[in-house]
């Protein structure tokens, strides 16, 4: 599942969904480790990180990554496979796509979800593992 994800809907989402893209708070963390341990499934999970420091974005700030990180894997045993951003469209995205990585690798993390249509090339160059090309498959929004 890519985007916002509602705690009121998390127990809708977990029989559907072999991934989440965007766990992004404390909140959501405890009610996804909830529901999967009632209905005895385990998916592979993405942090989604404010990049950008976006006030109009969803994502954990980068300094509060790491704590954020332990709390879900040691004490709420989620599995987390990686990590997820949007990087702001008004700035450079490589500097984004590198801090990334370099979160990434910190963490000991195998996966990396960043990069849209227009960017998709450089966010696998700086080793993005998941892309998001809606808009190349099926066009631009109207």
């Amino acid at each position: 599942m890519i985007g916002k994800l509602q705690t009121n809907k998390v127990k809708f989402v977990i029989p559907l969904f072999d991934y989440i893209h965007s766990l992004d708070s404390v909140k959501l963390a405890e009610k996804i480790a909830i529901e999967q341990q009632k209905k005895s499934r385990k998916l592979k999970i993405f942090i989604q990180v404010n990049i950008g420091n976006e006030s109009q974005k969803n994502g954990l700030a980068v300094d509060e990554l790491q704590d954020f990180y332990k709390k879900c894997t040691e004490e709420l045993k989620l599995n987390i496979v990686g990590l997820m951003c949007i990087p702001p469209q008004d700035q450079q995205v490589s500097k984004h796509f590198k801090q990334m990585k370099q979160l990434n690798e910190i963490l000991n993390l195998k996966e990396l979800s960043m990069g849209m249509s227009e960017d998709y090339m450089e966010a696998i160059e700086y080793g993005a593992t998941y892309v998001r090309v809606g808009s190349k498959i099926f066009g631009a929004r109207i």
